[in-house]
């Protein structure tokens, strides 16, 4: 997968870590859907905290609201009640220079070049086409796509396609980045391989990050905190911290202290399905 666009970081011009902006707080957030024929409460009484730098992993069954409370952190989606605050301020509407936001799809425009993908966002504020050049290159060669940004959506396998949505999330420089199983459309192998891209992503930027999973072995590998919730109407079980040495390792997926956390994990989603 995308193994030859990988290039050394030593002399990239890397995004701006964000040192103390970044902090996530949730409290007593609820979410109901209303329908002509009844109300849905998808989330009760959810909160959280995330400190700045942090890589949170929420996980839970299908359908506990896991994207939905990503959604609310992103301001694309208003909470019906309790608060949600981001780098001290509350998240009212999307907000690319607090929150940037990495889709399951890569939703990529198929016309655009990766560069030209990566700068849309800049482009609709008005940012000088050199600058956001700029910044769009810094991106890509921060993702490993150094060289590739005059290629298609077409002419790029489905993790590259990825790097290309997570540089158009990095671009503005948000402390914050949410991310909505972005890897769960990818074969194993590659999927594994995207992971630790994001991890060394992760390190080299300083984001929060707030990643969202099915899989419990990808939360474990990737996560400083997991959050776990339960079936709907989506509550916090758990709140794990996953004290493995980074930077991790695939051996570490073999061993105890590993299994013995998404063991914790599976026991909550096996209960509350």
């Amino acid at each position: 997968m995308g193994g030859n666009a990988m290039q050394p970081l030593a002399n990239v011009t890397q995004l701006k870590p964000a040192a103390r902006a970044g902090a996530i707080e949730v409290k007593n957030v609820g979410q109901v859907f209303r329908t002509r024929s009844q109300d849905v409460v998808a989330l009760e009484d959810v909160s959280l905290e995330v400190k700045p730098g942090r890589f949170v992993v929420l996980v839970g069954p299908s359908g506990c609201g896991k994207s939905t409370l990503l959604m609310m952190m992103a301001g694309l989606r208003q909470q019906t009640a309790g608060t949600i605050t981001i780098s001290g301020a509350p998240i009212l509407q999307p907000d690319p220079d607090r929150v940037g936001v990495v889709f399951q799809e890569a939703s990529l425009f198929p016309w655009l070049t990766a560069e030209d993908n990566v700068e849309f966002p800049l482009a609709l504020r008005g940012v000088p086409k050199a600058e956001r050049r700029a910044k769009a290159q810094d991106a890509l060669k921060l993702v490993g796509l150094d060289g590739f940004g005059r290629r298609h959506p077409h002419e790029l396998s489905g993790g590259m396609k990825q790097r290309v949505s997570i540089a158009r999330g990095l671009v503005q420089d948000p402390p914050v980045l949410l991310m909505d199983e972005p890897f769960a459309a990818l074969d194993e192998q590659t999927r594994m391989t995207m992971g630790d891209e994001l991890l060394r992503i992760w390190a080299a930027t300083g984001k929060t990050v707030v990643f969202v999973t099915h899989s419990l072995t990808e939360a474990v590998y990737l996560a400083d905190e997991v959050i776990v919730m339960s079936a709907r109407p989506g509550r916090i079980v758990d709140h794990l911290q996953v004290q493995l040495p980074r930077p991790r390792t695939y051996e570490m997926l073999s061993g105890d202290a590993f299994g013995s956390l998404r063991d914790r994990i599976w026991r909550h989603i096996r209960k509350s399905a």
